[in-house]
């Protein structure tokens, strides 16, 4: 490691999430500790509120992280329909809070914390996890007004997310994830049929 005096402001920074998201992924959320932080990279823990305004920042930074990993996994779906692309993203989403889970998991708690608060540029990490969606959406109902894609965007990965939360934070044995997958694959299936036109001639989008 280099000197402290080698190091810039955003190394510095760069330092501390490594280090960081290290902790997490390798025992867990509740070990990260400013303190221990500051040991595993050689500063002090006055050193790293040069970089970040408080813990919050810090955990909304590492969020981040993990929010652009996700993106660029969804990001590479490529399948043969607007559906087929919106199932396996949802698979690839549980695939992944499951393979990393430490690192998944405090996204879930941060998001649902009262005193959390989403700065634009962090939403900007939120509506890119969303966005890969939100284009097959206007492929498959195009129909839709953008308020009403949103919305319906937002129904069905909340409630994606929430299978996941609840199962994968009880009993997380690999061998269920097929079983997850299978009412994940359900969820997606029936709330895309609602949006299919019905034979009476309504159409797609009622209710939005």
């Amino acid at each position: 490691m280099a000197r402290r005096s080698e190091h810039s402001l955003e190394e510095l920074k760069a330092l501390v999430l490594s280090a960081a998201e290290t902790i997490i992924i390798e025992e867990g959320f509740s070990a990260l500790k400013v303190r221990r932080i500051a040991m595993e990279i050689g500063y002090t823990v006055g050193s790293i509120y040069m970089v970040f305004t408080n813990v919050a920042d810090l955990i909304m930074h590492i969020n981040a992280g993990t929010l652009d990993a996700i993106a660029t996994q969804l990001e590479q779906v490529q399948e043969g329909s607007a559906e087929q692309s919106i199932e396996t993203m949802a698979s690839s989403y549980l695939r992944y809070a499951s393979q990393n889970f430490n690192r998944w998991h405090p996204v879930l708690d941060y998001s649902l914390s009262v005193d959390s608060k989403i700065t634009a540029w962090y939403q900007e990490k939120v509506d890119r996890v969303i966005a890969p969606l939100e284009a097959q959406f206007l492929e498959l109902a195009p129909e839709l007004s953008e308020d009403q894609r949103k919305r319906a965007v937002r129904a069905l990965w909340f409630g994606v997310h929430g299978i996941c939360a609840l199962s994968l934070t009880g009993q997380r044995d690999k061998a269920d994830i097929d079983d997850i997958e299978e009412t994940i694959a359900l969820l997606v299936k029936n709330f895309l049929h609602g949006l299919s036109p019905s034979p009476s001639g309504e159409g797609r989008g009622e209710g939005f």
